[in-house]
């Protein structure tokens, strides 16, 4: 199963949601998310919210057409975003996908950000129509070549990286320490079908990413 939640940032991020779609995919809608996702077509089985950017009629609307509807009150501790993660992750899905989640607020994407810091090393992953992020803890992992994402970034998390190797890569690396603050590893591209990343130390964020405008 897959699960796939959708926010209410800038539709102009987003990727072709449909070609998302699937007979194993569960689409979530967050606050005005889930408004796009009856836009595109798509019947998310449930939605998270206070629902404080839309209209009352929208809000009724959502109320009739949809079976699951969690509304939440304005003030609270949590983030929609956030609530609809913790409980995306409660259903031990294959793989978690983000969408919505970027273009617009700051405050809104560094958040989205720390989610999934806050669950680094679930399969998670934030998607729009240039990038798709995603956090690791230490380990060894498999990189695919794919034209769509040729550039391939790494990012320190923690305060460093220890052990940082890349193979396959245009800029290798050996056993390297990475720190904070460092953009050693950015914008560097596959130069074969895969390629590997390991680290023994620290938390990692991986950003893959198109060249601007072509996606």
């Amino acid at each position: 199963m897959f699960i796939h939640i959708v926010g209410g940032g800038p539709s102009e991020h987003l990727p072709s949601l449909a070609s998302y779609d699937g007979e194993h995919v569960r689409w979530i809608g967050v606050d005005r998310g889930t408004k796009t996702l009856l836009e595109a077509g798509i019947r998310p089985i449930k939605a998270f919210g206070d629902f404080d950017s839309m209209t009352m009629e929208e809000i009724i609307l959502l109320q009739k057409t949809l079976d699951d509807l969690d509304i939440w009150p304005a003030e609270k501790d949590k983030t929609d975003m956030e609530i609809a993660l913790d409980w995306a992750v409660q259903q031990e899905a294959d793989k978690i996908r983000i969408f919505g989640a970027t273009g617009g607020r700051l405050d809104h994407l560094f958040g989205n950000v720390q989610l999934l810091i806050k669950y680094a090393g679930k399969p998670i992953e934030m998607i729009d129509r240039q990038n798709i992020v995603t956090v690791h803890l230490p380990g060894t992992y498999t990189v695919f070549y794919d034209e769509r994402y040729r550039y391939v970034s790494y990012i320190p998390i923690s305060n460093d990286i220890k052990g940082m190797t890349l193979d396959g890569f245009k800029y290798p690396l050996t056993n390297s320490h990475i720190f904070r603050g460092s953009t050693l590893c950015i914008s560097n591209e596959l130069i074969q079908s895969s390629g590997t990343f390991s680290f023994s130390k620290g938390i990692l964020m991986m950003i893959r990413s198109s060249d601007v405008g072509t996606i």
